[in-house]
Formats: C-alpha cells, structure tokens, sequence
C-alpha cells in the first residue's frame, strides 16, 4: 500500500489557501445526518465489501458505526483482527490496557492511586484519544466496541474534528494559527505512587500530517491539570471550543451503542454521559477500546 505524499501547503488546512480551504469547506459540510451502521457478520474475518463499506464512511465523516451479526467468544482477538483488516497495526498500550492492548472500559479498580473517569460511571468530557500522549505516539484512530450497555445512560456524542477546525477557522483563522503552536496545550506530568510514568508532554491542538496531508487534533476539555499557551489568540480558541460544545452543532452526533455494535473513527472529538449500572439484572456497562498510531487509510487504498 502506498501513500502519497502531500505538503501542508497542498492541504485546505494551510492557512495561506482560502481557496482549497474553500472547496473542501463546502464537500465537507455537505455531509450531514447520522450515519447508518455497516452491517458486519464477523469482525475477526472481515469481508472486503463490508471493509470499503466502513473505510468510506469514515473517509467521509472521520468516524463510521459498526454492526456485529455474531459476537465472538473471544472479542478482544477479534477486534485485534478486525483492526489488522482495517490497517490498524501499531496498539497504544495505555496504563489500564489489557495485556492484549485492548482495553474494557467498565465501572472497576485500576490500582491506580486516582480513579480515572473512564472507568467509572460518571460523565467523560469532550476529549480526543491519548491527548496526553508524547508527540511520536500520538492516537490517530480509535475503535470502541459495546459487548454490554449500562441500564440506563452511557450515550456518546460524535463531533468530527475537522469540523471543528472549520468553526474555528470561519470565526478567526488566528485562533487556529494560535492551535498549531508547538506549545499550545501542556499535559501535566502524571505520577503514580511516587513514580513518574509521564513526564510534561507539550504540543499543537492542530497539527497537519508530513505523510498524507491528513489534520489531527489534540484536546481535551478539561479545566484542570492541562495548561493553555499564554496568549489572548490560545485563550479565545479555547473558550470558544468550550462554548461550542455547550450550544451544541448540527454535526454532533448522539449515539447509545447497544450490544454488539461500535465505532471506528480518526480519533474525532467524542464525550459520554453518566450512566446507571444493575449488576443483578446482567446490565453492567463494558466497552472494549482499542488506540492506534495509525490513521485510517483511504478506502481507495485498499
């Protein structure tokens, strides 16, 4: 597979081309509505149609739902697989990852000196993946496999990030100038039991692949333990996100995944509600997760 290489220059996301900035603009807002989910009878042994199937719908909105017809007994096996078909290689193996490099995101004990919200049942911000990550291990593609839903809440919100460079970019392209910087969002160092496990890692919001022109976003809402960039054009951008996500876009989508269906996605900006487990009942919430260095691939790739 061969990927063409692209200069920022040549992308809609070079600040000094309103042209090309203009025509991808108008193709990419011309894609509206919740997408239907691909229908898959095995994600372990995934068929080629229903691989371009999910590979255009996630060329067109950055992200694409999932199907599953039949589970597998083993998910965590299959859903490496199903990554492995899509050109999913390389796993971010993040602190509370299983050794498989899958995480199952349920209401559990990390052994971490902190609770970390994803596995609780309280509400996650607006956040893309591993936005804590060093810049050489950045989180380009994600999936989230549901094998059982909360008996009450845990929906997701879906907002492709480009479109959320586009917001930015129409009300004042300096506020993206000022997202590009290098140093524009520091994540504290997190330490555990005395012991650093990541240092302070620094780096662009926005920052634009040397390998295939593609725009990646770095963020998360949080208000604590993440430092803004010093200047006025940072602190703007960041409000104005911010307020962006509370009045709400026609392009962020609601979702509750039931069982056995799932995203794939270009690590756009996602959040989840609270939600309410009933263990007695069998309703206790568990998602799979798994993080990739990959973007992925352009369904003509393939």
């Amino acid at each position: 597979m061969q990927t063409q290489i692209r200069t920022a220059e040549r992308t809609p996301f070079s600040l000094d081309d309103d042209q090309s900035y203009a025509r991808w603009r108008a193709n990419k807002l011309a894609v509206a509505g919740m997408p239907e989910a691909v229908v898959i009878q095995d994600p372990g042994e995934l068929a080629a149609k229903e691989r371009q199937a999910l590979l255009r719908g996630a060329e067109a909105r950055n992200f694409t739902l999932f199907r599953v017809r039949r589970p597998a007994m083993d998910i965590e096996a299959s859903l490496r697989a199903f990554g492995r078909r899509l050109g999913l290689l390389d796993l971010d193996q993040n602190l509370c990852a299983e050794d498989s490099g899958i995480t199952a995101i349920t209401v559990k004990q990390t052994n971490t000196d902190k609770p970390y919200i994803p596995y609780t049942d309280r509400p996650l911000g607006w956040h893309t993946d591993g936005y804590y990550n060093a810049g050489h291990q950045q989180v380009r593609a994600w999936l989230l496999y549901c094998a059982q839903p909360a008996a009450e809440g845990g929906t997701n919100d879906l907002f492709d990030h480009e479109i959320a460079y586009i917001r930015l970019r129409d009300e004042n392209p300096e506020w993206v100038r000022a997202l590009m910087a290098p140093d524009a969002l520091t994540i504290p160092r997190n330490t555990e039991q005395g012991q650093q496990i990541r240092p302070d890692h620094s780096g662009p919001v926005f920052s634009i692949s040397p390998t295939d022109g593609s725009l990646h976003m770095r963020y998360s809402a949080r208000q604590r333990n993440v430092i803004w960039r010093d200047d006025a054009d940072t602190r703007q951008a960041a409000a104005f996100l911010l307020d962006l996500f509370q009045r709400g876009d026609d392009h962020i989508y609601r979702y509750r995944l039931g069982p056995g269906e799932g995203v794939i996605s270009n690590n756009i900006l996602h959040r989840r509600d609270g939600f309410r487990d009933d263990p007695a009942s069998g309703n206790k919430r568990l998602v799979y997760r798994a993080r990739y260095y990959q973007r992925l691939p352009a369904a003509t790739e393939y």
